[in-house]
């Protein structure tokens, strides 16, 4: 078994499992469980939901916009020719391109975070969706990443939109920022993507939809969230 670090032996003490804490509490454990870290921890959120995603009408899935972003740098890919093209690259895409684009795709080279496309690069998109649909980058119309639109998708993803999907036992996992944004902002975006979440309740949901949230950063500990303070912080 490994050792505890000194830091970890003291966390141990202040770090209660069971305990459900009020949102700015959370926060302020976090920023106190980081300090001494050699790097700018992000901040994650997990959401345990009353849903089973393996039927179609209890499926979680939705795009939201964080209102101080996620403080991560997103590398974005644009499927588009010609104006579109250039209107992507005038956005700030990182990677703009068709058949090149796709031949890159399949030889393995998935160096982005997200994957935009305008409706007519779909036929082309759809030979690399195996290998982009598995890693959750395929483009969706449903969530805004298949449009003509192409500046607000590129800017909309720079900022820090995210996509989020419910995985097969009912978890939503997030990051919501990073440990050095200040208190208020992130709990602002803790409460936006609840907000969204709830929003995204499917038809098919009955009883409980929100069963627990939890927070934590990459080095600390993970604590259980007082849903009716994240509402009201």
């Amino acid at each position: 078994m490994a050792k505890l670090t000194k830091k970890a032996k003291a966390l141990v003490g202040k770090v209660d499992r069971e305990k459900f804490y009020a949102l700015n509490d959370a926060i302020a454990l976090l920023k106190e469980a980081s300090k001494g870290s050699k790097f700018d921890e992000t901040v994650e959120i997990a959401m345990n939901l009353g849903v089973d995603p393996k039927h179609a009408d209890q499926q979680v899935r939705g795009m939201v916009s964080l209102p101080n972003g996620t403080g991560a740098i997103v590398r974005v890919a644009v499927f588009a020719k010609d104006e579109k093209a250039k209107e992507a690259k005038a956005a700030g895409a990182d990677i703009v391109g068709a058949e090149d684009l796709v031949e890159k795709i399949q030889k393995g080279e998935v160096d982005f975070d997200r994957c935009i496309a305008t409706p007519d690069m779909m036929a082309l998109v759809g030979r690399v969706a195996k290998v982009l649909g598995p890693k959750g980058m395929m483009p969706n119309p449903k969530l805004g990443s298949v449009t003509p639109d192409v500046k607000k998708a590129v800017t909309d993803a720079k900022a820090g939109a995210l996509e989020f999907r419910a995985e097969k036992a009912g978890v939503v996992h997030a990051r919501v920022g990073k440990i050095s944004f200040d208190d208020k902002k992130l709990a602002e975006n803790v409460m936006a993507f609840v907000e969204a979440i709830k929003r995204a309740k499917p038809s098919g949901s009955k009883g409980t939809y929100i069963n627990k949230v939890s927070l934590s950063s990459t080095m600390g500990p993970g604590l259980k969230i007082d849903f009716d303070t994240v509402q009201s912080a």
